[in-house]
């Protein structure tokens, strides 16, 4: 490298542009990521033994206790295995989820609130027969 190019662009090997840092992603370690498989195995478990089993007479019951099954082993994976808290890349990650949550909820609600109200909004059906 010419001194004029070392003078214009700087060392080509410099500290910044080598360097491992992750933009402060923090990295799990063999202990949680066996944390998070431990919860997500007896999350997964209990439900089906709910449903193969079922230990609880009401089908309702079953199906809201799965769900929230369900919600909580997302939470799990979010925590243990994408590493998804309110601490990394200084909470941006966890401002997207909560954006991206509350999306969600918009557009559910909306399309059932829609859907149930659907029924007002057609046209009444006319005997297209003639007699």
């Amino acid at each position: 490298m010419s001194p004029a190019h070392h003078d214009t662009y700087g060392e080509a090997n410099t500290e910044a542009e080598i360097s491992h840092d992750h933009g402060g992603a923090s990295h799990g370690s063999i202990k949680g990521y066996v944390t998070g498989f431990v919860l997500a195995v007896i999350l997964t478990a209990i439900p089906f033994w709910l449903v193969m089993d079922r230990p609880i007479a009401s089908p309702q019951i079953t199906a809201l206790l799965v769900v929230a099954f369900a919600a909580v082993q997302i939470v799990v994976h979010m925590i243990y295995f994408l590493h998804m808290d309110p601490r990394s890349e200084g909470g941006w990650t966890f401002m997207a989820l909560i954006f991206t949550f509350i999306v969600l909820v918009i557009a559910v609600s909306g399309t059932l609130w829609v859907m149930y109200h659907m029924n007002a909004n057609m046209m009444p059906v006319h005997d297209m027969g003639g007699s």
